[in-house]
C-alpha cells in the first residue's frame, strides 16, 4: 500500500499561513508598522493607495538589515526575537513567530529596501509569490522600507472578498491608530492616495490622543494612574457624559501591546454604572503594565488575545481605579475659562483700599405721628375711598356693550384676594356657533391610542391593528430621504447662527464624500475643514439640537462593514438617517400625532415593511381574540 501523507511544498505552506497572518490590507498595515517598532525606529512613514489593495508602503529609519538577515527574513519562522522555548513568556517586542514577511511574500509583490548604520551599501530584494526574483546590492538611507503590491494577485477568490475602499481603509485607519497610541514618542505620517491623512509628532500620550482624534477631546481626558505589585494602570478614560452608543475610543494595551477584552471592559463598564445609560459603552484610552512572565500573548494568530495568570485581581484593580478617577473627577477643583467677566473687579478698583459706607439716619422719625403732607406728590395705586367695592369698577359694563354671556368665577387667585367665588360677572364674548370639528366628521375619526409608548393600536372592521411607531417612522423617513435624495428638492431651515461642529479628520473626509447626498436632503454645509464643520441649513425635519448626534450615528454606520453589492449609496444614506432621525421608544404621541403618523405610513409604498425589512405592523383578528375567551 502507498504512503499518502506528503510534505507541503513552501510556497503553499506560505499561503496556508497567510490566511491567518494577512486577512485583509489592514493586516499588512500591522505587521509592518509593528517591525518598524521592533527595529527600534523615532520615525515611520505609512504610505496607502486604493486602501491598501494597491500599496502598503512601511518607511522606518531604524537600525535597519544586513543582507544575509533581509534575505532570511522572508523565510518561514525566521525571527531575531526568539532563541529558546522559554522566550515565549518574556516577550518584550511585537513580532515574534516569523511568519509575517514569508506569508505576505507569497501572496503579493514585495521589495524590500534597507541598510544597516555601519555599512555604506543597502540591499535591494525584489520578491513575487515567494519567488525571489532580484537581489542586489543598492544605495538605501538607513532603515527599511517594505512595499506591497497587488495583494491577493494570485489568490483571487480572496481578493474578491475584500470589502469596498472606505470599509478597508477604516481598518487600516483602526491599525494605525492602535500601533501610533502605543508608542507617542514615535513620529508617524500616513498618506492615502498622496494626501495626507495623520501627521503625527513625537509627544506623550495626551497630546498624541489629541493629535488623532481632534483637539475638543483634551476637556474629555480624565488622568488615570495607579500602581501597585502585579500591575500599573495608566491612561485617560473619556468623561461620563460623552459616552457613545457605538464602540469606538475603546483601547486595552497590556506592556505596549493593543488588545481585545471583552473581560476588562466589563470591568470598565462596571465602573461607569450609574453615570451612564446601558445602551452607551464609555470610551478609555488605558495601558497596563504585568510582568510579561504572567501572560500568554501566543493564544492567537493576530496576538489581539492575552491570557492572564490571575485575571481576577486585575479586574478588581481595574475596576477599582477607573471608579477612583471617576471620583477624583467629579470633586477636583476645575479651571473654567468660560467665567463670566462681569463678576470681574474692575481694573481702576484692584488697587484701591475698602470705604465702610455712611448710613444717614433719620432720628426724629416717629411711626405714630400724623402722616406728614406729601404735597402735590399723586400714588396712583392708593384707594382713596375705603368704603368703595370693586363692584363700581363695572359700573356701566352692561350698558355700554352689547351681547354679554355670565360665567362663574371660581379660581383659587380671586379667593385670595377676597373676591366673592360664586358672584356673577358679564363680558363681552361672541356665541360659539359650533365645535371643532363638525359632528359626523368627528366620529368618523378612528379612535387611536398608544400603548406602552411604543406601539399604535388602530381599530378595524374585523380586529385591530397594531403599529410599532419606531419603525413606521423610519419607513417615513426613508422614502421621504430617498425621495428627496433622487429629486433633488428638499426644503432647508437656514440657522440664525451657523453650527461649529468638531470631528475627527477621518470623520470629516467621510462627510466630505456624502457632501452632496446630505445637501439634497436638506443639509447646506458652509465649510468644511480638517477636524470642523460649519452648518448654515439644516432640513426641516428636524431639530438644530439633534444635528450632531445625527451626524456621529450617520459617520458610525458609515464605518460598519455593510454591504455595498446592490445597494447605492444614497439607499444607505437614507436608512442610516431615518434610523437616527425617527422617533424612539418610549415618546409619548397625542391622538392627532398618531393618527397623522398611520396616514403617512399607508401613504408610502412599502407600508408593511421598515427599511431594514422588519413589520411595521401587525394584525390581529377579532376571530383570534374570541378564541381566548373559549
Amino acid at each position: 500500500m502507498t504512503d499518502i501523507i506528503q510534505l507541503l511544498p513552501d510556497h503553499v505552506a506560505n499561503q496556508i499561513a497567510a490566511g491567518e497572518v494577512v486577512q485583509r490590507p489592514a493586516s499588512l498595515v500591522k505587521e509592518l508598522l509593528e517591525n518598524a517598532i521592533d527595529a527600534k525606529a523615532t520615525s515611520i512613514i505609512l504610505i496607502v493607495k486604493d486602501a491598501g489593495k494597491t500599496l502598503v508602503q512601511v518607511t522606518d529609519d531604524g537600525v535597519g538589515m544586513s543582507l544575509t538577515d533581509a534575505r532570511l527574513s522572508f523565510e518561514r519562522h525566521a525571527t531575531s526575537k526568539i532563541k529558546s522555548a522559554d522566550d515565549l513568556f518574556n516577550l518584550h517586542t511585537k513580532g515574534f513567530r516569523g511568519e509575517a514577511l514569508a506569508s505576505i511574500a507569497a501572496i503579493a509583490h514585495v521589495e524590500l529596501k534597507t541598510r544597516k548604520e555601519d555599512v555604506e551599501v543597502g540591499t535591494h530584494i525584489t520578491i513575487e509569490g515567494s519567488k525571489v526574483m532580484s537581489q542586489e546590492p543598492s544605495v538605501v538611507p538607513k532603515g527599511t522600507t517594505i512595499s506591497v503590491k497587488n495583494l491577493f494577485y494570485n489568490i483571487p477568490a480572496r481578493r474578491n472578498f475584500l470589502k469596498s475602499n472606505p470599509v478597508e481603509m477604516r481598518h487600516i485607519i483602526d491599525e494605525f491608530h492602535r500601533v501610533a497610541l502605543a508608542h507617542p514618542s514615535v513620529s508617524f505620517q500616513m498618506l492615502h492616495n498622496g494626501s495626507d491623512i495623520f501627521n503625527l509628532p513625537s509627544s506623550n500620550l495626551k497630546q498624541r490622543i489629541v493629535n488623532i482624534f481632534g483637539i475638543k477631546t483634551n476637556e474629555k481626558l480624565v488622568p488615570v494612574n495607579e500602581e501597585t505589585e502585579i500591575l500599573k494602570i495608566s491612561g485617560f478614560i473619556l468623561k461620563p457624559e460623552y459616552g457613545k452608543k457605538s464602540r469606538g475610543e475603546q483601547f486595552f494595551f497590556v506592556n505596549d501591546r493593543f488588545i481585545k477584552s471583552p473581560y476588562l471592559h466589563h470591568a470598565v463598564a462596571s465602573a461607569f454604572e450609574g453615570l451612564i445609560k446601558a445602551d452607551v459603552h464609555p470610551g478609555y484610552f488605558l495601558f497596563l503594565e504585568v510582568d510579561p512572565h504572567s501572560i500568554d500573548i501566543n493564544i492567537h494568530p493576530t496576538k489581539t488575545e492575552i491570557k492572564f495568570d490571575d485575571e481576577h485581581s486585575i479586574y478588581a484593580m481595574l475596576r477599582a481605579t477607573v471608579k477612583h478617577s471617576l471620583g477624583q473627577f467629579n470633586i477636583a477643583p476645575v479651571l473654567d475659562f468660560e467665567r463670566d467677566k462681569g463678576f470681574d473687579t474692575p481694573y481702576e478698583y484692584g488697587q484701591k483700599s475698602p470705604v465702610a459706607p455712611s448710613i444717614d439716619v433719620d432720628r426724629d422719625f416717629n411711626p405714630f405721628k400724623e402722616k406728614p403732607k406729601q404735597g402735590n406728590i399723586n400714588f396712583p395705586f392708593e384707594r382713596k375711598q375705603t368704603g368703595s367695592s370693586w363692584e363700581s369698577l363695572y359700573v356701566g359694563l352692561k350698558d355700554g356693550f352689547g351681547s354679554t354671556q355670565q360665567f362663574e368665577r371660581t379660581s383659587s387667585p380671586s379667593s385670595a384676594l377676597g373676591i366673592n367665588s360664586t358672584e356673577m360677572m358679564e363680558f363681552e364674548s361672541e356665541e360659539v356657533t359650533g365645535s371643532l370639528f363638525e359632528k359626523d366628521k368627528a366620529e368618523a375619526r378612528q379612535l387611536t391610542f398608544q400603548l406602552q409608548n411604543k406601539y399604535i393600536v388602530s381599530p378595524l372592521k374585523n380586529g385591530i391593528m397594531v403599529v410599532h411607531q419606531n419603525l413606521a417612522h423610519q419607513r417615513i423617513l426613508y422614502e421621504e430621504l430617498l425621495k428627496n435624495m433622487t429629486v433633488k428638492e428638499a426644503v432647508s431651515q437656514q440657522l440664525l447662527f451657523p453650527l461649529q461642529l468638531n470631528f475627527s479628520k477621518p470623520d470629516v473626509e467621510i462627510i466630505e464624500k456624502i457632501r452632496e447626498q446630505l445637501e439634497n436632503t436638506g443639509f447646506v454645509f458652509s465649510e468644511l475643514k480638517n477636524e470642523s464643520i460649519e452648518i448654515s441649513g439644516i432640513p426641516v425635519m428636524i431639530l438644530e439640537s439633534h444635528v450632531i448626534n445625527l451626524l456621529h450615528e450617520l459617520v458610525n454606520h458609515i464605518k460598519e462593514d455593510v454591504p455595498t453589492q446592490g445597494f447605492s449609496q444614497n439607499d444607505i444614506l437614507a436608512k442610516s438617517m431615518a434610523a437616527s432621525m425617527a422617533i424612539k421608544t418610549g415618546i409619548s404621541l397625542n391622538k392627532e400625532e398618531q393618527e397623522h403618523m398611520i396616514n403617512q405610513l399607508f401613504a408610502c409604498k412599502e407600508p408593511s415593511v421598515s427599511p431594514d425589512n422588519r413589520s411595521v405592523f401587525i394584525i390581529i383578528d377579532s376571530g383570534d381574540i374570541d378564541k381566548k375567551f373559549l
